[in-house]
């Protein structure tokens, strides 16, 4: 590989689905992919949601052998379901949780329990410096009403500006995962104006992509999918040459603008639907701490003698004074959350701004 004037990378990434207790044939899967990677025998394994770090320590028992660099990646609750696998040495590695990631009570959803993430590793390959990004974005669970648009435009912005800011010294940067979004959605336009960052596939020039496919149908020979997504398996050929000259932000500024204009546009929508829910759930606390008082008031003016008995029966009084104090913990915390949303969307609007401005100065 040194004598090559090109090295050759292969590449393997998949959304596994291996969410503990609620994955169909959970670690069956797992079984089936680690086998198959073994089979494969693949240079570089980006994985996502392999929430359990029992199946990650499974696999990397199962792939010592072929893989024996390995990294998992820990954040949130459950964990940020990021893990890779690796044939050369993992120099350096660096996670970054996002600031938004949807909602606790979405619980239906569980994304805000899952620490949504982008890890970093550094590698070295003959020579050559590699930043191996690896994440995964907020779910789409609705096209046509996306209420979790302006989230992930954030993590869109935030993860562009993590690639931006720590890749400097890296001679190849590569960006895999499950990004949640189309290619030509704004997070996906903004993600690529903002770092640079081209499609392997069609348009990168520093390196060519010689073959591109994916998974289809069940595991051979089994009657069961590896995964509710399709894997990207991917062969790289990077040619040594050269420092590229920083195209970031070149002739496009007033294209990128645009972008930036868009996403700003989305992430302010998104401030004020959170502004209002804070002022609802600081309303209710309010309300239900009122009402606490009012109930307090009238228990002491019967202890003081000042009334003539109990205004409510005792198990209607003490059922309301519960109600109260529920709501008042609940809309609390909500309010506390929907601050912090508010406090990070204001950060990102902001950031944004001052980004247009200087493209805007450039055009």
């Amino acid at each position: 590989m040194e004598g090559d004037p090109t090295l050759q990378l292969r590449i393997f990434d998949l959304n596994c689905w291996a969410i503990r207790y609620l994955s169909k044939r959970r670690q069956e899967r797992v079984q089936l992919i680690g086998d198959m990677l073994l089979r494969e025998g693949f240079d570089l394994v980006l994985l996502q949601e392999v929430w359990s770090e029992r199946d990650y320590n499974d696999l990397k028992a199962k792939l010592r052998g072929c893989y024996p660099f390995s990294h998992y990646f820990r954040s949130g609750v459950i964990g940020s379901g990021l893990c890779v696998f690796s044939r050369f040495p993992i120099l350096d590695t660096l996670l970054y949780q996002y600031s938004l990631n949807g909602y606790p009570y979405m619980l239906q959803h569980g994304d805000w329990f899952c620490g949504k993430s982008v890890g970093l590793l550094v590698i070295k390959i003959s020579g050559i410096i590699f930043n191996v990004y690896v994440t995964h974005l907020h779910a789409e669970y609705c096209r046509e009403k996306d209420a979790y648009l302006p989230h992930r435009l954030v993590q869109a912005w935030e993860l562009a500006q993590f690639i931006r800011h720590t890749s400097k010294a890296a001679d190849v940067v590569l960006l895999g995962g499950d990004l949640n979004m189309h290619p030509e959605d704004t997070g996906i336009r903004l993600l690529r104006g903002w770092t640079g960052l081209r499609d392997a596939f069609t348009e990168a020039t520093h390196f060519e992509c010689e073959e591109l496919k994916t998974t289809t149908g069940t595991a051979p020979g089994m009657d069961i999918p590896f995964s509710d997504h399709e894997a990207v398996m991917a062969t790289l050929r990077i040619r040594r040459q050269g420092r590229a000259a920083d195209a970031t932000l070149g002739t496009a500024e007033l294209t990128l603008a645009d972008v930036v204009t868009e996403a700003r546009t989305e992430v302010g929508l998104g401030l004020r639907a959170a502004q209002r829910q804070r002022f609802s759930t600081g309303r209710m606390a309010v309300l239900a701490l009122l009402l606490l008082l009012l109930q307090a008031a009238a228990a002491l003016g019967t202890l003081a003698g000042l009334a003539a008995g109990q205004p409510f029966p005792k198990l209607s009084f003490s059922l309301l004074a519960f109600l109260a104090i529920g709501v008042l913990l609940l809309a609390t915390g909500l309010h506390l959350f929907h601050t912090m949303e508010v406090k990070m969307l204001q950060g990102t609007e902001e950031q944004m701004r001052m980004a247009l401005r200087a493209l805007q100065e450039r055009a």
